[in-house]
């Protein structure tokens, strides 16, 4: 069975229909607690076997919180997460900006994109720090008509406190995907940093109750996700951490022991897409662009 993945690189995809616009120029740095890219980090003598820095986003590319392929060969969307402006950005394998559209939804918490087999992305807005929103969603929409947007909005079957007990906060989720019609929803536990719960929702613009489909046994808090081109390997990026999980089918991949990479060093990890079948593109809140051999 072969997959197609959100993030993975878009080698047979129709680039004319999905051009986006490469003149459009990166917003001043926003001032404040993080108003520009944090140097020193991620030196490559410093780092894990495998993990080497290729550049740094774009001055005025703030926080990434996602990466995702774009349409065009050898590039990637990234974007800004909670406060933000509703920017989407288009950035080479270095992370040089080569683009830039609005999305025509506000950014309460942007955390992650993917994108289906016929050119449509879903953007996250499940970021929920505090586990206590009741405003979450996916939005879908098109690069070529990013004002166009569908709202895939969704709750949790199983939360019924705003926020609940510190316990019990593992509903902020950072990390989603699609796969064969529905959006996966990989959740980010702060309360014991243990499970990742797997949530599906429709890919079709509603309001839903997400379905719990499993429970991932993780030591780390998920912060992206991203099926490799061949859709026999998942990525679940977390904190300075990776956990990849391999296997024959979509429901073999869940039930997989995950494979751990350390990425101490290497700053806040936030984004990860493939760029090809062994080979990782991370980036971090601070700006740092890295590739990662599996």
């Amino acid at each position: 069975m072969l997959f197609t993945s959100a993030c993975s690189q878009a080698e047979n995809d129709n680039a004319t229909a999905d051009q986006v616009p490469a003149t459009a120029q990166a917003p001043s740095g926003k001032k404040g607690k993080k108003g520009g890219h944090k140097k020193g980090k991620g030196k490559e003598a410093d780092l894990p076997a495998g993990l080497r820095p290729v550049g740094r986003l774009t001055d005025g590319i703030l926080e990434s919180s996602g990466l995702c392929a774009a349409p065009e060969a050898g590039t990637y969307f990234t974007f800004g997460d909670d406060g933000q402006q509703p920017f989407v950005y288009r950035v080479d394998a270095t992370g040089q900006q080569v683009g830039q559209f609005t999305l025509g939804a506000p950014n309460h918490d942007w955390e992650s994109l993917s994108r289906d087999n016929r050119g449509n992305y879903f953007m996250g807005d499940c970021g929920n720090n505090n586990n206590d929103r009741r405003n979450l969603a996916i939005l879908r929409f098109r690069p070529e008509q990013p004002t166009s947007v569908g709202k895939i909005n969704f709750s949790y079957p199983d939360q019924t406190e705003f926020p609940p007990a510190k316990s019990d906060r593992n509903f902020d989720c950072e990390a989603s995907l699609w796969h064969d019609g529905q959006v996966y929803l990989f959740t980010k536990d702060r309360a014991q940093s243990t499970t990742c719960k797997v949530y599906t929702v429709p890919e079709t613009p509603g309001t839903y109750k997400a379905k719990l489909i499993t429970k991932l046994a993780i030591p780390g808090q998920v912060t992206d996700a991203t099926l490799a081109p061949s859709g026999r390997r998942l990525v679940l990026l977390a904190r300075q951490e990776v956990f990849v999980f391999e296997g024959d089918s979509w429901g073999a991949i869940l039930k997989a022991t995950p494979r751990h990479i350390d990425l101490k060093g290497a700053g806040q990890t936030e984004g990860a897409a493939f760029k090809d079948e062994n080979t990782l593109l991370i980036t971090t809140e601070q700006g740092a662009m890295y590739e990662l051999s599996l």
